[in-house]
């Protein structure tokens, strides 16, 4: 008995140790893998940008504490603009920046409170202007960024159904965001779209002289005699004070100048010459993944507009193809995100206007909204044949568009931010991705993601797959 018991004990030493090199095993395995996700990181600014803010995230609090100080010292003769809204922050940051005299943010990083702070850390003291992205997620969060960065100017670009699921309504979302606009002091200036009700609601909080800008009659700076010149922009007048100037963007979309109204707006409203902040914006190309188009090498057109997937952006996005010159236009399309009421009516309006504009439909999402689709597309004369549906593979997507796309011919790429559509119009081009994720909710450009070339989930430690439903990257905390 002794000897067996003996035995039982000896083998369950052994079991412990081979468990314990085994774990030892997974945990230097592990180890390696993201000693080389490390150094893929590295090697590219998406990456050392993505390191950067979650370094800031763990450390939040303490980066805060720094750039409130630097904000209250060292740069607070430098005026500072901060834009807020629920669509069109990124351009009207971009055409601000420059109208201003500063140089293009094109790579701009994530909108969040830690990517905030960072920031304002980078502004010079010797800047005159300096231009700042504002996003939130959550109740709260506006008011305490907007003590925290105390703006001279406030840009509000307009209120929509952006966050619907955390902030709950239109009404609570305006609120939130005009607590940017009522921290600026009477010696700034608030910037407000004068075609959006929300926005000039807001009105009513300030205590800061508000400019306004739009399409519509009473705004001060305003936008009239629209021509499309096809890919190549949009010309169109516009009226500053006085004067009345000529002015071309290559943006596409009309919804795109009010972007460049909000930068002549302030440029104005800051003493600078408008002439020169005009020909400034000029120079700007379109932002990446909004309404961006690329011509491909067969000698079609392709729109990617993959960043954002709300409702208000995919009828802008419709619209702007509409008026676009092809042959053929065939539309890509992702899951509505964050639908503002019932699912079905919405999606079966989106079919019909999707039987409108486009010759051939490829639906990326589930089987349930895709049926709410075509009870849309099918009565309103959109053939069976022209209407797919595919799982979200960039590969499998680029293929069937390969086979389909000749000259002269349009797609719209238009998605949800996590399902990154952009991949399909960089395997169009030739580029080089195998990353197959169906969601990642890292919101960056694909093509200087450092894990364009590994497959979706290779990389992550087991404790975090269980987080993706299904298949993917680790998830980013922040808004966007």
């Amino acid at each position: 008995m002794r000897e067996r018991r003996q035995r039982g004990q000896v083998a369950q030493a052994r079991a412990q140790s081979a468990g314990l090199l085994l774990a030892w095993i997974a945990g230097m395995r592990r180890t390696v893998r993201r000693a080389r996700l490390f150094r893929r990181f590295l090697r590219t600014p998406t990456g050392r940008g993505k390191l950067l803010y979650d370094a800031c995230a763990r450390v939040s609090g303490l980066v805060w504490r720094l750039a409130i100080v630097y904000r209250r010292t060292v740069i607070r003769h430098v005026r500072l603009v901060v834009v807020v809204g629920s669509f069109g922050k990124t351009t009207t940051t971009r055409t601000t920046a420059v109208a201003l005299g500063r140089r293009d943010p094109r790579h701009l990083a994530k909108n969040s409170a830690p990517a905030v702070a960072v920031k304002l850390l980078g502004i010079k003291p010797w800047m005159r202007h300096a231009v700042i992205e504002v996003g939130i997620d959550r109740k709260g969060q506006m008011k305490r960024l907007a003590g925290r960065l105390r703006p001279d100017v406030a840009i509000v670009t307009c209120v929509g159904s952006e966050h619907l699921s955390s902030l709950g309504t239109l009404e609570t979302t305006r609120s939130e965001k005009a607590e940017m606009a009522a921290a600026v002091s009477a010696s700034g200036y608030v910037v407000l779209n004068g075609d959006d009700p929300n926005v000039m609601w807001m009105k009513n909080v300030v205590q800061a002289p508000v400019i306004t800008y739009g399409f519509g009659e009473g705004v001060d700076v305003r936008a009239t005699d629209l021509k499309d010149d096809g890919f190549a922009g949009i010309r169109f007048r516009v009226r500053v004070g006085e004067g009345v100037y000529d002015m071309r963007t290559r943006f596409l979309g009309r919804h795109t100048i009010y972007s460049c109204l909000a930068a002549l707006a302030t440029a104005y409203a800051e003493g600078l010459d408008v002439q020169q902040a005009i020909a400034r914006q000029e120079r700007l190309g379109p932002t990446c993944n909004r309404l961006q188009p690329i011509q491909l090498p067969t000698g079609a057109w392709l729109v990617s507009d993959a960043f954002k997937g709300a409702l208000e952006t995919i009828e802008t996005a419709l619209d702007t193809v509409s008026r676009l010159p092809a042959r053929r236009r065939v539309v890509v399309i992702g899951d509505v995100e964050e639908p503002p009421g019932s699912q079905g009516p919405i999606y079966k309006a989106l079919g019909r206007r999707l039987a409108e504009v486009a010759d051939e439909v490829v639906f990326i999402g589930g089987k349930t909204n895709f049926g709410r689709l075509k009870a849309g597309m099918i009565p309103a004369g959109l053939p069976r044949d022209s209407i797919h549906n595919l799982r979200n593979q960039p590969r499998a997507i680029a293929d069937f568009l390969a086979g389909e796309l000749r000259p002269d011919d349009l797609v719209l790429l238009k998605g949800r931010s996590i399902q990154h559509l952009e991949r399909v119009a960089l395997i169009l081009r030739g580029k080089e991705v195998t990353c197959s994720a169906r969601i990642c909710y890292w919101l960056h450009d694909c093509a200087t993601c450092p894990l364009r070339h590994d497959s979706a989930v290779a990389h992550l430690a087991p404790q975090k797959r269980r987080h993706l439903k299904a298949g993917g990257h680790k998830p980013q905390s922040g808004p966007e």
